[in-house]
């Protein structure tokens, strides 16, 4: 497949022109312009291109990719050795943030909704997105304890959370946002959520969640965010035939 045509499938499929974000979404930094081997992760840090590179990937998909807003427009240092990497190994790379957190099937909330088994689904609306909410509101098939809910909670992520019980009623309507979304507890607290998951912790939103009565799940940045990385490997095997890889680069955060 021709870099371009993979750049077009990636667009028309995440739409991120609905989007106002933090960094460039699409291809990244050039490389070869036929794509058969694609590498799939979260961030695209050095073990990551490194692995890729064992994989012989013509392109990286990442969520969190590089040339962040105020951040230093310097190639030097860190910076200089990832982009290198790439470009002597003539590796494409493709960051797509917002638009893969929002996706409603391939997306990082999709994918932590199904996990999940939430029903009854709407959006949360967090003020980044043109048309349509990145987080998401649903019920659970059945109430569930506090233990019992974190118990799965920590069986989707596969890691232990933080998890802020703040009475001991049964958790039924969860909203949930991935990554760094703790800001937006107070959305969740506006749709009547139980629980409000993300993936960290600012020191306020502990105090947030007792004073109003809201528990509160810190399930880790990295691993709430590896629903869509997932997805998009799945996606370009199944649907365009390519050799679509998932490598996770352990990430305690």
């Amino acid at each position: 497949m021709l870099r371009s045509e993979f750049e077009l499938i990636l667009n028309q499929t995440l739409s991120p022109s609905r989007f106002k974000d933090y960094a460039p979404n699409g291809l990244q930094v050039e490389g070869k312009k036929e794509i058969n081997r694609v590498v799939t992760g979260v961030t695209a840090n050095q073990a990551l291109i490194d692995a890729a590179i064992e994989y012989k990937a013509d392109a990286i998909f990442v969520h969190h990719g590089y040339f962040w807003k105020n951040e230093s427009p310097q190639i030097i240092g860190m910076k200089y050795r990832r982009i290198s990497s790439l470009i002597k190994n003539d590796i494409n790379l493709y960051g797509y943030h917002l638009p893969l957190d929002a996706h409603p099937t391939l997306g990082n909330n999709a994918g932590l909704a199904d996990a999940i088994g939430l029903v009854n689904r709407s959006g949360l609306q967090i003020g980044v997105v043109v048309e349509e909410s990145i987080g998401i509101v649903g019920e659970l098939k059945e109430a569930l304890s506090a233990n019992d809910f974190q118990a799965l909670i920590e069986q989707v992520v596969g890691r232990d959370i933080l998890f802020e019980r703040v009475n001991e009623n049964k958790i039924f309507r969860v909203a949930l946002c991935t990554g760094g979304a703790q800001g937006y507890i107070e959305q969740a607290l506006a749709v009547n959520a139980d629980v409000f998951i993300t993936g960290e912790v600012s020191e306020q939103t502990i105090h947030i969640a007792r004073e109003m009565g809201i528990h509160f799940v810190a399930a880790g940045h990295h691993a709430t965010e590896r629903f869509g990385v997932k997805s998009i490997a799945k996606f370009l095997t199944e649907e365009y035939g390519l050799d679509a890889a998932f490598i996770d680069i352990d990430n305690p955060a």
